[in-house]
């Protein structure tokens, strides 16, 4: 496979899984009651909070929001892979594609923490907005993608 196929195929593979993860964070928005007081719940500072938070979350956290926090970090770690296989395809559109869904990425993670940290609803608008932008970032990652047949 070439390089711009391969980014075509992962694009595609992010793209169902950040569909699994909106409906697996639809279900912990529903079912799921997180506690007032778990370890990082409303610190004095952000990212340390969000690290306990976080770690909570996948360490001992109630089962779908076990989940959700595991398969964004996954995410995470699947969107930067994807810009270096765009960068690797040596394709301008889809490596803008790339690094703008990375950003979107990140940005809901950080939102998601942000709501572990200090449940605002606020926060979990701004994840499932990020989520937005990251799948509409990689939709056109495929559609700029010219040399893939």
């Amino acid at each position: 496979m070439t390089a711009s196929r391969n980014f075509r195929a992962a694009s595609i593979a992010v793209l169902l899984v950040l569909l699994a993860q909106f409906l697996i964070g639809m279900a912990v928005n529903l079912f799921v009651q997180i506690p007032r007081n778990h370890p990082g719940a409303r610190p004095t500072e952000y990212f340390s909070g969000a690290a306990q938070s976080v770690a909570w979350a996948v360490s001992a956290g109630p089962f779908w929001l076990l989940v959700h926090a595991s398969l964004g970090i996954l995410i995470v770690v699947a969107a930067a892979v994807l810009l270096a296989m765009a960068i690797a395809a040596r394709r301008r559109g889809p490596i803008i594609a790339a690094v703008v869904g990375l950003f979107a990425v990140v940005a809901a993670g950080f939102n998601g923490a942000s709501f572990l940290n200090y449940d605002e609803d606020f926060s979990s608008m701004l994840m499932s907005a990020a989520f937005a932008v990251a799948v509409a970032a990689y939709i056109l990652g495929l559609f700029t993608d010219r040399r893939a047949g």
